[in-house]
């Protein structure tokens, strides 16, 4: 089965997002089973060659949003999707909430800080987006602040595309009856209740208010340079499956090329 998943899961700009449209549930016809799963492998085996490609072209930089309510598998998709990474040219960043220091300065003064140097992957798990979701859901700045961070968020990624920072931001797509499913597989498993906080079953209430955040976030911040795709996430193995094709699909257009050597390698000598 060809599919190209960057097609099929991207928010088309200027599109109108309503997620109730969207079925977590889907796999765009593909089913569990060995060739998915060899879809999957040869995906990651392309992604290390790519990888390698990126850092010796040492032009661009590769920067993946990963985004999710609770249980969405931001982790999950990561510990999977770059399995086969090298890690000296690969950098996770999880943002927290800020500290002192982060908070007297602009939102998205942690974020820059963050961003890949070229020739290097950077994931953001959690990202500048927290500032018009969670900071939005609960009332932590007034509205007139974060109603401002659309745009200055769309201004700060078209300052990285400028510079040679390609930008892909994922949006995994679960359902409540789901996240619902995994908090209690988590509760049963001994080596996951440590994830487990009140704070993840009280978030729940706000579950409306969230989906309504993140459908102006899909809705006003994807761009051409800075796309958004929103993964259907029930399936952990077809979210591995989009996510892992989507970055191969981006880095193999960037038209990367290793570059000449440095030396005439034929006139080398030995001595």
């Amino acid at each position: 089965m060809a599919t190209n998943f960057s097609k099929a899961l991207v928010v088309q700009p200027g599109h109108k997002v309503h997620l109730r449209k969207f079925d977590p549930g889907d796999t765009l016809g593909w089913g569990k089973g060995h060739r998915t799963k060899a879809s999957l492998e040869k995906a990651i085996e392309k992604l290390d060659k790519l990888q390698y490609l990126l850092y010796a072209d040492h032009k661009h930089a590769l920067l993946v949003v990963v985004q999710g309510l609770d249980a969405a598998g931001k982790d999950g998709t990561i510990r999977h999707v770059m399995a086969g990474v090298n890690p000296q040219g690969c950098r996770v960043t999880s943002f927290k909430p800020p500290s002192a220091e982060e908070a007297a300065h602009d939102f998205l003064w942690r974020v820059h800080k963050a961003v890949p140097p070229v020739g290097d992957i950077g994931i953001f798990n959690r990202s500048h987006y927290e500032d018009v979701l969670v900071v939005r859901v609960h009332n932590m700045v007034p509205k007139e602040v974060w109603s401002e961070r659309y745009e200055q968020i769309n201004r700060f990624e078209e300052i990285l595309q400028e510079n040679n920072v390609r930008i892909l931001k994922f949006f995994l797509h679960i359902s409540k009856e789901e996240q619902k499913k995994r908090f209690m597989e988590r509760m049963d498993d001994p080596e996951k209740r440590w994830k487990i906080s009140q704070a993840d079953f009280d978030e729940r209430k706000f579950w409306d208010d969230y989906t309504e955040a993140y459908e102006d976030v899909l809705t006003r911040c994807s761009r051409k340079h800075a796309p958004w795709f929103v993964i259907p996430a029930d399936k952990k193995w077809f979210r591995n499956l989009a996510v892992s094709h989507i970055i191969v699909e981006t880095l193999e257009e960037m038209h990367l090329k290793f570059p000449p050597p440095s030396i005439d390698v034929k006139n080398l000598k030995w001595r």
